[in-house]
């Protein structure tokens, strides 16, 4: 190839034939030089292959790159440095990262770390929990401007995590609209008195939500183990108590009902921190000191409840609370989902997870193989 016969052009290392073909037209080629390597090559022609400068132009350096990186072989002196630079920066974001969590966490190390682990992950759960709580304020403004009534009872063993849930679902809440209900041991005028009656002096009017702490339920679990009731109060109670929560929802109010299941392992570790927690001590009584050896009695009462007292009207709904914090999520779910509210946030999950929200029919199945709820 005589490079006499070409002309260059507007590129460099891109010529083209002085001489047109008949057929073909004018032929382009490629000539340039890679580390002391002259390469040359034809592109193309300008009929045949329907080639003009820009689109021969490129073909050039395409070839050209292929060339470049084959021939490309970096010295070792290179990749170390590269690896170095590589590094040098790595432990410059390191420290960076190091520096800032240093100035947020403070004197961490003169703290525990498993109660530092503990506070961290509270951080991440108060967040997750944040946009929920978000939705509670939305539904309980929509209760009083439609002047609907709702009651929402937290039932479960002691150390099931009831109060905590009780706590978070309330902490934003309105406090003039909302009302926290914990009656303690019946008087000597309430023992003269309908059962429901002491119950139905605390429910809500329009635009309120009432949360139970306990309830009327007491009668179905805690009073017969302890004999805090005859066997003829607690038969009448199972009776009547389901026609009672139909009269309630009948009446347009939302009842929802809430069972927190706890592990027998896990409620003993909760007792023993009550005991060892100055924090805590307050909360561990008598009963609780007994819920442990009454684990069977009270897991025989509980079945019963469940199967007799779970209706259409008015379901159980069962939240294993072992996890706390999803078992607070799982609840308020519960509770925003039992009623349509406006401007609900569609873009957060709001599917129960069926991992801690279980089912009556499954749970009362779980219990007739064994009894570790």
């Amino acid at each position: 190839m005589n490079l006499k016969d070409f002309k260059t052009t507007k590129y460099r290392g891109l010529f083209i034939s002085k001489d047109d073909h008949p057929t073909f037209g004018s032929k382009y080629i490629a000539r340039f030089q890679v580390n002391k390597k002259r390469y040359v090559k034809v592109l193309g022609f300008t009929k045949a292959d329907n080639l003009d400068d820009e689109k021969a132009n490129r073909l050039l350096m395409s070839y050209k790159k292929s060339i470049v990186s084959k021939n490309f072989q970096p010295s070792f002196e290179t990749k170390q440095k590269k690896k170095e630079v590589k590094v040098s920066l790595d432990c410059k974001e390191l420290e960076k990262e190091n520096k800032f969590m240093k100035d947020l966490l403070g004197d961490y190390k003169s703290i525990n770390p498993i109660t530092l682990q503990e506070g961290i992950q509270k951080i991440y759960d108060n967040e997750e929990m944040k946009q929920y709580q978000i939705e509670l304020i939305k539904m309980q403004k929509y209760l009083e401007k439609t002047n609907k009534k709702m009651i929402i009872l937290f039932e479960g063993r002691d150390a099931s995590g009831k109060g905590g849930a009780i706590r978070r679902i309330t902490r934003y809440m309105n406090s003039r609209h909302y009302r926290v209900v914990a009656l303690g041991k019946p008087t000597h005028t309430q023992r003269t008195q309908w059962f429901f009656q002491k119950y139905i002096e605390h429910f809500p009017t329009g635009g309120e939500v009432v949360l139970f702490d306990r309830s009327w339920y007491n009668r179905a679990m805690v009073e017969p183990v302890f004999g805090f009731c005859t066997d003829r109060e607690y038969e009448i109670f199972m009776e009547d108590v389901v026609n009672f929560e139909h009269d309630l929802v009948r009446q347009d109010i939302i009842l929802v009902k809430l069972y927190f299941s706890v592990s027998k392992d896990e409620q003993q570790k909760r007792f023993e921190r009550r005991m060892t927690d100055p924090l805590r001590q307050w909360k561990l009584s008598e009963v609780d000191l007994q819920a442990q050896d009454l684990w069977d009695e009270f897991s025989e009462k509980k079945y019963e409840m469940l199967r007799r007292t779970h209706s259409r009207s008015a379901p159980w709904n069962i939240v294993r609370s072992n996890d706390k914090h999803k078992a607070r999520l799982e609840a308020v779910k519960i509770i925003l989902n039992s009623i349509d509210y406006d401007k609900r946030n569609y873009a957060i999950d709001f599917e129960p997870d069926d991992k801690i929200n279980i089912s009556v029919q499954r749970e009362l199945s779980r219990m007739r193989k064994k009894k570790d709820y």
